[in-house]
């Protein structure tokens, strides 16, 4: 039984170590991020679809159907009337006891879905021309960079062969030593 216990503690340990290794990479704390972001994203996006462009299109479609737009628009499989005070019937539907299909309901989410990924693909496409651009830029860098190097390096290269190559006389083809050679000699006095 002993033997048994240990196990148990051993692998309760193993599974420890291996979840601590697991909460302690960095894909974990990116991951918790990401989905923080995307929690905050997902109100921004709802609120500018909800409160500015979902009003528009119902409005725009108030106008082409009529009415309150899509909020009305119902297909009763059963109705319920609602009834007055002294219990005659009126001909106020009772939407809580009647049996409907909610079209507005169900057109509503389809254009929320619609101006969602509309939103997303502008923002991700976004995205994606500022990370090319950035890319872009620190390519051309590196490319200047290497660039001015490689100049450098010849200019450098051509310093060293010009100061070690003999000075040639034009008028008389002799050669002349080099400017260095010349301070290299010692001074006849």
């Amino acid at each position: 039984m002993a033997k048994k216990e240990k196990k148990e503690r051993k692998e309760r340990k193993g599974f420890f170590k291996e979840f601590k290794q697991f909460i302690s990479r960095g894909n974990v704390f990116d991951m918790a991020i990401g989905i923080i972001i995307g929690g905050a994203f997902t109100a921004i996006v709802t609120a500018l679809c909800e409160n500015i462009l979902k009003p528009i299109i119902n409005w725009v479609l108030a106008l082409i159907v009529g009415a309150d737009g899509l909020e009305g628009v119902y297909t009763f499989l059963r109705t319920a009337y609602l009834t007055d005070e002294t219990g005659k019937v009126t001909e106020a539907i009772d939407l809580a006891n009647s049996i409907y299909i909610d079209w507005g309901a169900f057109i509503n989410a389809i254009i929320n879905f619609l101006l969602i990924a509309l939103v997303l693909f502008l923002i991700i496409k976004i995205i994606n021309k500022v990370h090319q651009m950035s890319k872009a830029a620190k390519e051309s860098v590196e490319e200047a960079a290497a660039k001015r190097r490689e100049e450098r390096e010849a200019a450098e290269k051509k310093a060293s062969e010009d100061a070690e190559a003999p000075v040639a006389d034009e008028k008389t083809d002799e050669v002349k030593e080099t400017p260095q050679a010349e301070e290299e000699k010692p001074k006849e006095e």
